[in-house]
């Protein structure tokens, strides 16, 4: 009983067919455009996002010959969609979760005194990063195209609900907690949109869409719409919380870190949502019909885009895998430091006038130490939240999983146990945030029956043991004096 997954990320779609041992069947993927109409604006084609949804799954059915019983979706989460309810299609680019147009909002919003207020209700902070400023600046800036979202024509949502919809033509307008909780709209307690948040973001309560289980069938795909396939939609989740899922998180304390085009440190706290004075997010994890699981989650906006950029931006490597082998020809970054604040910079700091920095270039510093520069930032990067976990949630870490692109990196994943200084370990499939998605699915169509059943697919691929001394070394307070340089640039 195989069940399809649909990962509908930041840069692309991937598809999984995967098994009843967890064991991925076939693959598919299919990027699509980055759009940046302006500095600090970050933009997506829903139509583009649908298509390559389309592409990546006829990729996937075509390399095995198991039919799935279901489909999961799993998707980049704070990203904003408006979309025509009869139609499907978009009147308008998605705005994406690394856009920072809504600083002056966030800003305003907080001169007012509405933060601590919205981080009661929601477990988050006014950044840009939330869909809720997104659609407060949609309601202010086109006010034509919110007519439409206030008379019924247009739906808002994030991208999971704008999948469902055109899987199943139309007919299912959903989301899950998991992916509603992102939005400031949503009360993290009482577990539903809150219309006091609404009326703060002037979003209309009815052009949202209904918070269903993450885990459950939902409706069924239109095979008209897609691929001439009847299956149940049984399974949504955002990409960090089914990463989560399909690390076998299951039990309060077990942590693990996303490395993709951002990375993402999330800590199962169970049924009590734990909250953080320091920077962190308190986040609804998952509800399989018997109650809400909270996380608590630092984000990291940067990191994966980081590698992306010297690729893309500067061309000093010509893929993403070389950056290793580059950074593996210098012993070490020889005191260069890299802040990838190229969207502002997420947890622990929340700077979104923050801006990328190279520091302590020298005549001797090459691309080598360039790589080996960028390597090191998303090590430190991410200890920066651990550190606040168990310095100041009082959480224990004692050890992390680690999934997404780069954790196929060795000497990454080295870097980040040094610097944690507990191990770090790799699953054998590493696209967990897909796998999270087939996973609720099928155990929301009964291919799984308990998430007992989950865990025993889990298989260790490799363990990333810390050296001593690595830790303290100075490498990680030399990082902290080059965030100083970064913060409130662009203020």
């Amino acid at each position: 009983m195989p069940v399809l997954a649909i990962d509908a990320g930041t840069t692309g779609v991937t598809a999984l067919v995967v098994g009843e041992d967890g064991a991925v069947l076939a693959r598919g993927y299919r990027e699509f455009a980055q759009l940046f109409p302006r500095p600090g604006w970050v933009e997506h084609e829903p139509e583009d996002i649908w298509t390559a949804t389309l592409a990546a799954c006829r990729q996937a059915l075509a390399g095995t010959d198991a039919q799935p019983t279901c489909v999961g979706i799993t998707d980049q989460r704070e990203t904003a969609v408006v979309w025509d309810r009869r139609t499907g299609r978009a009147p308008r680019p998605a705005i994406v979760w690394q856009d920072r147009r809504t600083t002056g909002i966030c800003d305003r919003l907080r001169e007012a005194g509405h933060e601590d207020r919205v981080a009661e209700l929601t477990g988050l902070r006014l950044d840009p990063y939330f869909t809720g400023t997104t659609f407060c600046w949609l309601a202010a800036e086109e006010p034509s195209l919110w007519a439409g979202v206030r008379d019924g024509r247009l739906a808002l949502g994030t991208v999971d609900s704008f999948v469902v919809s055109r899987l199943t033509g139309g007919a299912v307008y959903v989301t899950d907690p998991s992916n509603a909780c992102r939005t400031l709209l949503y009360d993290l307690e009482a577990g539903g949109w809150s219309e006091e948040l609404c009326a703060l973001f002037d979003v209309p309560r009815s052009a949202l869409p209904e918070v269903v289980p993450s885990s459950g069938v939902v409706g069924t795909t239109n095979p008209d719409a897609f691929l001439g396939l009847r299956l149940p939609v049984a399974g949504i989740a955002g990409d960090q919380q089914a990463a989560l899922f399909g690390q076998a998180c299951y039990s309060p304390g077990t942590s693990k870190c996303t490395y993709g085009t951002g990375s993402f440190v999330l800590t199962n706290t169970g049924a009590t949502p734990v909250r953080s004075g320091a920077g962190l997010l308190t986040t609804v994890a998952w509800d399989l019909g018997d109650g809400l699981v909270y996380a608590l989650e630092g984000s990291i906006f940067v990191t994966g885009a980081a590698v992306q950029w010297l690729r893309d931006g500067l061309g000093l490597i010509d893929s993403a895998a070389e950056i290793e082998g580059l950074a593996r020809t210098v012993p070490d970054s020889g005191d260069v430091v890299f802040v990838p604040a190229l969207t502002g910079m997420g947890a622990p700091h929340w700077d979104p006038h923050a801006r990328g920095a190279i520091v302590g270039l020298t005549r001797g510093t090459t691309r080598a130490h360039l790589a080996r520069a960028t390597l090191e930032a998303i090590a430190f990067e991410v200890r920066d939240v651990v550190d606040v976990m168990v310095d100041e949630a009082g959480l224990e870490v004692p050890e992390l999983s680690a999934d997404g692109g780069a954790s196929a990196n060795d000497l990454l994943l080295q870097l980040q146990a040094d610097q944690l200084g507990v191990p770090v370990r790799r699953p054998v499939v590493t696209e967990t945030t897909a796998l999270g998605a087939a996973f609720l699915a099928g155990l929301g169509t009964g291919v799984w029956s308990t998430t007992d059943e989950l865990a025993a697919t889990w298989s260790l691929d490799r363990r990333f043991e810390p050296v001593p001394g690595r830790r303290d070394d100075g490498r990680h307070d030399r990082w902290r004096a080059g965030l100083t340089r970064a913060g409130g640039w662009a203020r």
